[in-house]
């Protein structure tokens, strides 16, 4: 199965917004801001979808927390998406992640619930 993760990437702490130079020219190129005369284009947060591939719905979840966890993020959706699409929003909505509440299945009848390994 592929799974994407869907999540909006917040600014850190001490900054308001990201900052990436716009040039059609150039595009797909990484430039300094500071050796570009390129406009900049401001953005308050970056929206991220990322595949998880491969995995079943417990290990696309345990995999998505992960991501979760590094990227600053405080909620997130997890989709299945068999066409790969990157379009926000592609697939059936499997979960939701909410920091401090956890997963919320949105079809809880048609995947298995999440399990950990027991420590026996």
């Amino acid at each position: 199965m592929t799974f994407f993760l869907e999540y909006t990437i917040p600014t850190a702490p001490d900054e308001t917004e990201f900052e990436f130079p716009h040039d059609d020219i150039r595009a797909g190129t990484t430039i300094p801001l500071s050796e570009t005369n390129a406009e900049i284009v401001h953005a308050p947060e970056l929206p991220a979808r990322t595949s998880i591939i491969g995995a079943t719905v417990p290990e696309a979840k345990l995999e998505a927390e992960q991501l979760i966890l590094h990227s600053r993020c405080s909620e997130a959706a997890l989709y299945d998406d068999p066409s790969n699409s990157l379009q926000e929003g592609t697939g059936i909505l499997v979960s939701t992640f909410t920091e401090g509440e956890g997963w919320t299945d949105s079809r809880p009848d048609e995947y298995e619930p999440v399990s950990l390994p027991s420590e026996d």
